[in-house]
C-alpha cells in the first residue's frame, strides 16, 4: 500500500470476542488501517475489558444493541473525529446498535448493519421499514458538502455477480427483486458507488459464507459487504480486496484503498 492512501477496512465479526480468539486483532495489528467499520459486534462496552478491543493508535467508538450478545457497530479511527453519531431516529436503528458515524473534517466514515430477513417474515418486513425510512435519509446526506464512505453489512447482494446460487435465492431475503431495485436506486439514481466494483469486476467476488453445505470451501457465497461511497471520491478508489487467508468470522474483512491521506480531508 502506498504512503499516499487512506486504507478502510469493513468487517462484520459475527462477535467481537469471537473474533478476537480467532486472531482478529493480532492481523489487524499488520494492516495499517485508517479507519476500521465493524458491524455484529455482539457485545456492550462493559464486556470489552480486555486491552487488545482497544487497539493502539485508534480512537475507538461502539455503538451496543440493548440486547446482549446482539447486533452492535463500531469504528476504529486513527484520527479523532470532531463529531460522532450514534443512532437514527427510529427503533430498529437506535435499540439494536445499527449506525455509527464518525466525522473527520470533511469526511464522514459509517458503520452500518442493516437488520436481515432470513429469519421470516416478521424481519423481513422490519427490513423493508427500515430500507424505506434509511434512503431519504441517504438522500439527504448527498445534500450535504461532505464526502461519506458508507461501510457495513448491507445484506443485500446486489446483481447475479454478487452471488453464486442466483437462480435458486431469488425468493430468499438478501435477492430478492424489491432489495436489488433499493439498491439501484441507490446508485442509479441517488448516485451512490459500490467502491468495489470501481476496480473489480470479477465474478466469484464473496464476503459471507452460509455455515451449510461446505459453502466456504466452494466459495459458494454472497457479496453483501459494501463501502458504498459519494461520487467524489469514484476516482480515488485504488485497489479493493476481500481478505481469505484466515477466517475471524462467517464475513471476510474488505478493504479498500483510496488515494491521498486523511489530512486530504481536513
Amino acid at each position: 500500500m502506498s504512503e499516499q492512501a487512506m486504507r478502510v477496512i469493513s468487517i462484520n465479526l459475527n462477535g467481537i470476542r469471537a473474533a478476537a480468539r480467532k486472531g482478529f486483532f493480532e492481523w489487524l495489528a499488520k494492516q495499517n488501517a485508517d479507519v476500521v467499520c465493524m458491524q455484529e459486534t455482539k457485545a456492550q462496552i462493559h464486556q470489552l475489558e480486555a486491552e487488545h478491543f482497544y487497539p493502539d493508535d485508534y480512537y475507538h467508538y461502539f455503538f451496543d444493541a440493548e440486547k446482549k450478545g446482539y447486533s452492535g457497530v463500531g469504528i476504529y479511527t486513527r484520527r479523532e473525529p470532531d463529531k460522532v453519531i450514534t443512532g437514527l431516529g427510529w427503533q430498529t436503528a437506535d435499540t439494536e446498535g445499527r449506525y455509527i458515524q464518525v466525522d473527520l473534517g470533511k469526511l464522514s466514515v459509517i458503520s452500518l448493519y442493516m437488520p436481515s430477513g432470513s429469519s421470516g417474515d416478521v424481519r423481513q418486513d422490519l427490513k423493508f421499514e427500515f430500507m424505506d425510512k434509511f434512503m431519504p435519509y441517504l438522500q439527504s446526506l448527498r445534500r450535504k458538502r461532505r464526502e461519506y464512505i458508507i461501510c457495513g453489512d448491507w445484506n443485500i447482494a446486489h446483481k447475479k455477480i454478487d452471488i453464486k446460487n442466483w437462480r435458486g435465492n431469488q425468493k430468499n431475503s438478501g435477492f430478492l427483486p424489491e432489495e436489488r431495485a433499493w439498491l439501484d436506486e441507490l446508485f442509479d439514481k441517488v448516485g451512490y458507488v459500490d467502491a468495489f466494483r470501481v476496480v473489480n469486476q470479477e465474478e466469484d467476488q464473496y464476503t459471507w459464507w452460509s455455515n451449510r453445505g461446505q459453502a466456504w470451501a466452494k466459495n459458494v457465497g454472497w457479496r453483501i459487504d459494501y463501502q458504498i461511497i459519494t461520487p467524489k471520491l469514484k476516482d480515488t478508489v485504488k485497489d479493493a480486496h476481500i481478505y481469505k487467508e484466515e477466517r475471524f468470522s462467517d464475513h471476510a474483512p474488505l478493504i479498500i484503498d483510496y488515494e491521498g491521506t486523511m489530512d486530504d480531508f481536513a
